[in-house]
C-alpha cells in the first residue's frame, strides 16, 4: 500500500467519521445534518446597492440555447462568447431530455455502495464532504456533440447563415469539479477479486445507469459534489455527481445514488443505446468511451462579422479525452497551409486549452480551421481522413442514408471550416463541398 493510500485510511479511521464501516454492515447515517445551516436574507431587506452586485451588465446575454420543438432536450453552451478555458455553471451545457431536474433534499441524499464489496456503505453528502477530496479541472462532452447533419444541410440556406460556435459544437463545456476520488471508497468498502465493472445509476426518474471499466473507475473518477467552487448545480446534477473524465457525456452520472461493482457491463438501457456506433453503413464500433481529440475556432465564427479588413486575433478551444493538448495548428487558407498557434497556460489533461492565433484579413474571401494533436500523438482529421478511419466514403450518398436513419454522428471530431465571405460574414462550411 502506498503512503496516500495508508494517510486517507488513517484519516478515515482516526478521524471517526465513518465509524463503524470495517464491520461490514450497511448503515445508515440518518439524522446527520448539515454541519450549519444556511439562511437566506430576505430580498426586501437587501439595501438597494447591494442588489444587483451578483447580475452581469445588463449589455452581456450570453446564454445557453435551449432546444427547439422536435429536438433532443439540451441547452447548449456559447462556446464563441466564452473566455479562457472555464465555464461559468450556469453556462454548463445540460442534456436533460424532455426531464425536468429532480429537487433532491441533500440532507435526505445516499449514496449506496454494494455489489460485489466486502463491506456495503452508504454515505450522506456531510459524510462525503468530511473525507479527503480533490479539486480537478475536466471537460464533458456529448458523444453526439459536432455533428448536426441535417440541421446543416437539409435546412440550408436559411439556417446555415445563423449557425454559431454553440449551434454546432455547444455541447461541452469545462468546469473544476471538487469531489471524492471513487477509488478511496471502493478501497473503503473492499472490491472482491472478480470484480471489473461498476453500474452507476442517478436518482432521476428513468434511473439513468452505466456500465463502467472498473480499472477507469480506480484511476481518475471522482464522486463530485461540486463545480466552479460552488455546489454543483441542479440541472448538472445536484448534490452528486459522477464525474468520468474523458469519456462520452453520458457516463456522468448526474444526481448519483448507486454504484454497484460487477463482474461485467450490465448493459442498461443507456448501455445498449450508446455502447455501440452505428453507422449507416452498417458497421458497428464497440465499446468506444473515449473522447477523440477535437477543437474549433470560437472567434471568429458563425454569424459573427468582421467590420473591417486588418488584425484579428483567432481564438478557440482544443481538447482531448485520452489526454493533453501538445499542439494546436490554424489555417487561414482552407488547409493549404498551417502555422502553429499559441496555447495559452493552463494546459491541463481532458480539460479545455485555449489557444491563440494573430491573422490580418486582407479583406478577401478566407476559411478558417483549426486542427489539435494530443500527447498520444492522435491528431484532429478531416472529414476524408475520418472516412478512411471509419472504412466509408463520406459522399452525398452516404449523408443521404445518415439523414433518413437518423444517425447522430458519434465522436465526429473532424476538423471545423469556418467561411469569411468578403463582406466579412463568417459562415459554417462543414458541408460545403456536398451542397
Amino acid at each position: 500500500m502506498n503512503s496516500k493510500q495508508s494517510d486517507r485510511r488513517r484519516f478515515l479511521k482516526e478521524g471517526a467519521v465513518l465509524a463503524g464501516l470495517a464491520a461490514g454492515a450497511i448503515r445508515s447515517a440518518s439524522g446527520q445534518g448539515p454541519m450549519s445551516a444556511s439562511g437566506r436574507t430576505p430580498e426586501s431587506e437587501i439595501p438597494e446597492n447591494f442588489r444587483f452586485f451578483n447580475e452581469r451588465s445588463r449589455f452581456e446575454n450570453s446564454v445557453r440555447k435551449l432546444p427547439s420543438a422536435g429536438e433532443s432536450g439540451a441547452s447548449k453552451c456559447p462556446l464563441q462568447d466564452l473566455h479562457g478555458i472555464i465555464t461559468p455553471s450556469d453556462l454548463h451545457f445540460v442534456a436533460a431530455y424532455g426531464m425536468n431536474p429532480p429537487d433532491i433534499d441533500p440532507r435526505e441524499h445516499r449514496l449506496l455502495i454494494h455489489g460485489l464489496v466486502h463491506r456495503p456503505l452508504i454515505f450522506t453528502l456531510e459524510e462525503l464532504k468530511r473525507l479527503p477530496s480533490v479539486s480537478r479541472i475536466h471537460l464533458i462532452e456529448c458523444v453526439t456533440n459536432s455533428y448536426m447533419f441535417r440541421k446543416r444541410t437539409v435546412h440550408l440556406p436559411e439556417l446555415r447563415n445563423r449557425l454559431t460556435a454553440r449551434d454546432i459544437h455547444g455541447n461541452t463545456s469545462c468546469s473544476e469539479w471538487t469531489g471524492v476520488p471513487l477509488s478511496l471508497l471502493l478501497q473503503e468498502a473492499g472490491v472482491k477479486n472478480e470484480a471489473s465493472w461498476i453500474v452507476a445509476e442517478g436518482a432521476e426518474p428513468v434511473k439513468h445507469a452505466r456500465s463502467i471499466p472498473l480499472n477507469k473507475v480506480m484511476d481518475d473518477v471522482i464522486v463530485a459534489y461540486a463545480q466552479n467552487g460552488e455546489a454543483i448545480r441542479r440541472p448538472n446534477g445536484y448534490p452528486l455527481k459522477l464525474l468520468v473524465p474523458g469519456f462520452e457525456g453520458a457516463f456522468n452520472i448526474k444526481w448519483l445514488r448507486r454504484i454497484k461493482v460487477v463482474d461485467q457491463p450490465y448493459l442498461t438501457n443507456v448501455d445498449v443505446s450508446h455502447k455501440v456506433n452505428l453507422r449507416p453503413d452498417g458497421k458497428m464500433r464497440w465499446y468506444n468511451f473515449e473522447m477523440p481529440p477535437k477543437s474549433v475556432i470560437t472567434r471568429p465564427s458563425g454569424e459573427q462579422r468582421l467590420p473591417s479588413r486588418g488584425f484579428y486575433e483567432i481564438t478557440g478551444l482544443a481538447w482531448s479525452g485520452g489526454g493533453t493538448i501538445r499542439r494546436v495548428e490554424v489555417s487561414t487558407d482552407g488547409g493549404r497551409n498551417w502555422k502553429d498557434a499559441q496555447l495559452q497556460e493552463p494546459v491541463l489533461r481532458i480539460a479545455h486549452t485555449r489557444f491563440r492565433f494573430p491573422w490580418n484579413w486582407d479583406g478577401g474571401e478566407a476559411v478558417l480551421q483549426s486542427r489539435c494533436t494530443d500527447d498520444r500523438g492522435v491528431v484532429q482529421p478531416t472529414l476524408a481522413e475520418l472516412g478512411k478511419i471509419w472504412g466509408v466514403n463520406f459522399d452525398w450518398e452516404y449523408w443521404k442514408i445518415a439523414s433518413e436513419t437518423g444517425y447522430n454522428g458519434e465522436h465526429f471530431n473532424v476538423i471545423q471550416p469556418w467561411k469569411v465571405t468578403r463582406e466579412g460574414t463568417v459562415l459554417d462550411a462543414m458541408y460545403d463541398a456536398w451542397l
